[in-house]
């Protein structure tokens, strides 16, 4: 092979660009990881000569000398009462901000506790680990802890200590969505939250909703029913029937639950209530979901995207050694739409 000509067969190696460009093996490693810093001149070089000969470093190679796998995990147990379509935002946000970061995803999607982290931490699959479906006393918590490897929970759990949380502060989500209702004069509400299942081991985004609701509820002198409410059809109709005959004044709904939201509306119509003429109806969802309902609903955002972008940035700043702080609580907002009213408008 000449100087300037290509590796005559086979792939070049990094001994052919090192050849190629006139320095050290090193010199190329440096400029391929970053980790030492090289002349422009003869950076530009190098990289001139990998163009020229159409290197492509060999992931695995690439991954034992910086001791880095370019993955990271995202832990994401598919649980009951888990509402997929809204859990795989946060995926596609977390896949998309990492590929912008140089590092793919493996995602888990068994529910394995801690078994499942101190498997993938024990070898070199991945450099970080992001954890969703977090729970109020998450038995994941105290490995976290102790793991090799920077974690981000997307959620929060009680104890926030010696971890990194990111999430959406639902507490005062709950809390704005009574506030816009009081303001409108409602003085009777009802919360439609997720399945009881994910109550029941104490999913930290519901509990949180809940409180918010209820000590806001207090603060304005509204009464407020807080129920559990399951995704199928034919159990949401009976929830909302048996709220409205049990309590004929309720003047409007807060709904935590994306797919309970379309047979609500039905179990409404069949009991001759309209929104939001009757009652009025706020969601803590996805945005997009809200606007293309109907009415339009006015919600409460759960910004997805934003938040496993905030994810992903947290997890790369621990890589590299930079003080990220334990808990990020992305500020809710309320966008009225076309689903809420005074009462008896």
């Amino acid at each position: 092979m000449t100087r300037r000509g290509r590796v005559a067969s086979g792939q070049p190696t990094i001994a052919d660009v090192a050849r190629h460009a006139g320095v050290a093996v090193s010199t190329v490693s440096y400029v391929l990881s970053g980790k030492r810093a090289i002349s422009e001149l003869t950076r530009s070089r190098v990289l001139a000569s990998i163009r020229l000969l159409g290197y492509h470093p060999n992931a695995g190679a690439r991954a034992l000398a910086s001791r880095r796998a370019n993955v990271i995990a995202l832990v994401l147990p598919l649980r009951s009462g888990i509402q997929v379509p809204v859990v795989m935002q946060f995926a596609t946000a977390v896949v998309t901000s990492a590929r912008g970061h140089d590092h793919d995803v493996l995602l888990l999607t068994s529910d394995e506790g801690p078994a499942g982290l101190r498997r993938i931490a024990a070898g070199a699959l991945v450099d970080g680990v992001l954890v969703m479906d977090v729970e109020l006393h998450d038995v994941r918590v105290p490995l976290l802890r102790e793991l090799g490897r920077p974690s981000v929970l997307i959620g929060l759990p009680t104890d926030t200590r010696q971890l990194t949380c990111v999430d959406l502060d639902f507490h005062r989500a709950g809390q704005l969505c009574v506030e816009h209702l009081a303001g409108l004069g409602h003085r009777r509400l009802a919360l439609l939250g997720a399945p009881a299942a994910v109550y029941e081991r104490g999913t930290g985004f519901a509990h949180r909703t809940r409180a918010g609701v209820i000590e806001a509820a207090a603060r304005h002198g509204v009464d407020v029913v807080a129920l559990p409410c399951e995704e199928n059809a034919a159990d949401v109709h009976r929830r909302v029937v048996g709220l409205f005959a049990r309590h004929p004044d309720i003047s409007a709904l807060i709904v935590q639950n994306e797919a309970a939201v379309g047979p609500m509306q039905a179990a409404l119509s069949a009991l001759g209530r309209r929104v939001p003429r009757d009652v009025s109806v706020v969601a803590v969802c996805p945005d997009q979901f809200a606007e293309h309902a109907s009415p339009r609903l006015t919600c409460v955002p759960v910004p997805a995207e934003e938040i496993g972008r905030q994810a992903v940035s947290l997890v790369m700043r621990k890589l590299h050694d930079e003080l990220v702080p334990e808990v990020t609580l992305l500020p809710p907002r309320l966008t009225v739409r076309d689903s809420t009213s005074s009462p008896g408008r």
